[in-house]
């Protein structure tokens, strides 16, 4: 899930490139919302680096678990 936030900022971030390439008049606003695309997937890429490491210990805690009830009892 991280490659989508990560995606995401280096497609925002090439087309800010672009547009600061080819800048001409009346494109500020096109500039502005490149950057903010790119700011905002910070956030994102927090987010789902928690998601991805939630998900990663859910699916380790039944095998953990099924490995401490086999154990043998007297």
């Amino acid at each position: 899930m991280t490659l989508f936030a990560v995606g995401g900022m280096v497609i925002w971030a090439v087309v800010g490139l672009v547009v600061l390439a080819f800048f001409r008049d009346g494109r500020e606003n096109w500039l502005w919302t490149c950057l903010a695309g790119f700011l905002l997937g910070f956030p994102g890429l927090a987010v789902m680096i928690r998601h991805d490491a939630n998900r990663r210990r859910r699916r380790l805690a039944p095998a953990q678990s099924s490995t401490d009830s086999t154990s043998p009892s007297s």
